[in-house]
């Protein structure tokens, strides 16, 4: 037992706990043990004790300002010791309400899903998601579930990014904004036809979050799968390890331009696969084309 005095003077024992062993994060150790009232509790708590006082009366809020304005928002280094949690800086009530996947709504989760999209005999229903790398920036891809077929998305840094420092809410530069999200997955999946662009699974991020423009300039019903649930999106993370054979990770993605991009798909596009019969890609998906063209001469007929 190690002694441990606090602010009134009263000598406590602590344990001594366990020895630190230098893997834990962050580094722990003992804190001085205190009366730790909170400053909601000190307010609510001084009327009972001086009811006849007016003069001792104060906000909680009124506290916080003092302690946390004065210093800049963040509390000095003596004083993060005397907090219950130990968060040297003060988190706005806002942000902390705000919902971590606002852009998801009822009739977008994946439960709502056709459930043609599960069993894969329909084609032109999509999976989605980003290659990350460093230096902020990406590679969008695109698989369509039936066929495996792969549609890699180039997404250049937007003007000016790298030129001043970033400002809150300011612009996204990094090429895989909302709206540039958006831009361009319409811009790839719209060079399909019509009866091959039925839907598309996204994860939580929010690349995505301007799915309803992408929905309407596409025509391409957008899902977004449960939170830490890569296997609803199952072809989408296998062919992004087979990927990363071509985008290592801790490599700056942008050094790949439009042109090697769309010859890295070719190749995916045109290699055997067992679960398809070791027929290509490529060879399944110009099936589903010609089919529709087929279909489209039948109807003329």
């Amino acid at each position: 037992m190690v002694p441990w005095r606090s602010a009134s003077t009263i000598v406590i024992f602590a344990s001594d706990g366990t020895p630190w062993k230098g893997r834990n994060r962050p580094h722990r150790g003992d804190r001085s043990w205190v009366t730790a009232w909170s400053p909601e509790q000190i307010a609510r708590r001084l009327p009972v004790d001086f009811p006849d006082d007016e003069t001792m009366r104060i906000s909680h809020e009124a506290i916080y300002q003092a302690l946390y304005v004065d210093t800049r928002g963040a509390l000095k280094r003596d004083l993060v010791s005397c907090l219950r949690r130990g968060r040297a800086l003060r988190v706005p009530r806002a942000r902390t309400r705000q919902k971590a996947w606002a852009h998801v709504t009822p009739d977008t989760l994946i439960s709502q899903r056709p459930p043609e999209v599960a069993d894969r005999a329909v084609p032109g229903h999509w999976e989605a998601d980003l290659l990350i790398g460093l230096q902020r920036s990406a590679i969008g891809t695109l698989l369509e579930r039936s066929s495996r077929f792969t549609m890699l998305i180039y997404l250049p840094r937007e003007d000016g990014y790298g030129v001043s420092p970033r400002t809150k809410n300011g612009p996204a530069l990094a090429g895989y904004g909302a709206l540039t999200m958006a831009t361009a997955l319409t811009q790839s999946i719209t060079t399909l036809p019509e009866q091959l662009r039925r839907s598309l699974t996204w994860d939580r991020g929010k690349e995505l979050s301007a799915h309803a423009e992408f929905s309407i300039a596409s025509g391409v019903k957008v899902y977004f799968a449960d939170p830490k649930s890569p296997w609803q999106r199952g072809t989408n993370e296998n062919t992004n390890g087979l990927l990363r054979q071509y985008f290592p990770k801790g490599t700056d993605l942008s050094r790949w331009n439009a042109h090697d991009i769309a010859a890295i798909a070719h190749t995916l596009n045109t290699r055997p696969r067992k679960t398809l019969g070791w027929r290509t890609p490529a060879e399944a998906f110009n099936d589903h084309l010609h089919s529709l063209q087929q279909a489209g001469v039948a109807t003329t007929d």
